[in-house]
């Protein structure tokens, strides 16, 4: 993931694992429910960052924040769907 995003070394790559990890305990001890996978991505992206705004692959940046955005609506209509077309047929 990380090389798609920014190029990443073993320091930044551990940087960005103990990064997301502590988010993750955070946001267990508030019962938050996030995302492991945007968890990371994120921790990635804010090394990258820290290299240089360029460093960081904007345009797949832009579409990961894109799917993360249409995720959540997008389940909710399908599964609208597939309940209403289900329950003709239960």
């Amino acid at each position: 993931m990380g090389s798609k995003i920014t190029k990443v070394t073993a320091f930044e790559g551990v940087v960005a694992e103990s990064a997301g990890a502590l988010t993750l305990f955070m946001t267990e001890h508030f019962k938050i429910p996030v995302s492991t996978t945007h968890t990371i991505t994120g921790s990635i992206i804010g090394v990258g960052i820290t290299k240089r705004v360029s460093a960081v692959r904007w345009g797949v940046t832009v579409n990961l924040i894109w799917a993360w955005v249409l995720t959540i609506p997008i389940s909710a209509i399908l599964a609208g769907i597939i309940y209403s077309l289900l329950s003709l047929f239960i």
